[in-house]
């Protein structure tokens, strides 16, 4: 398996490179999960870290890639159905004179 060398920003892990692994697209995954273990036996804390573009990419290459740091988690996801409502409704109307 292809492997990138991919930094974290933010969080316990900032400043680090870390090799992973990348899937089928050559794309690594959209959330990173590190499972941390409690020295006193407790639950493990899980730290997590989004994926977000390292920069503008050059033309002909592929995007890279870093992660950040996410400490609320990440959102639960939701069926995208052609149907579904979104989550906010937009702001003003066309017949709406505030805009």
């Amino acid at each position: 398996m292809k492997s990138e060398e991919t930094p974290f920003e933010g969080g316990p892990m900032d400043g680090r490179v870390l090799p992973v692994l990348l899937g089928i697209t050559g794309h690594p995954p959209k959330t990173y999960r590190i499972p941390v273990p409690d020295p006193d036996g407790g639950p493990d804390t899980v730290l997590v870290y989004r994926r977000v573009p390292r920069g503008p990419g050059r033309v002909g290459l592929s995007n890279r890639w870093k992660y950040e740091y996410a400490p609320e988690g990440v959102p639960p996801r939701r069926p995208n159905w052609p149907w579904s409502k979104p989550d906010a409704t937009p702001r003003g109307k066309p017949d709406d004179a505030d805009g």
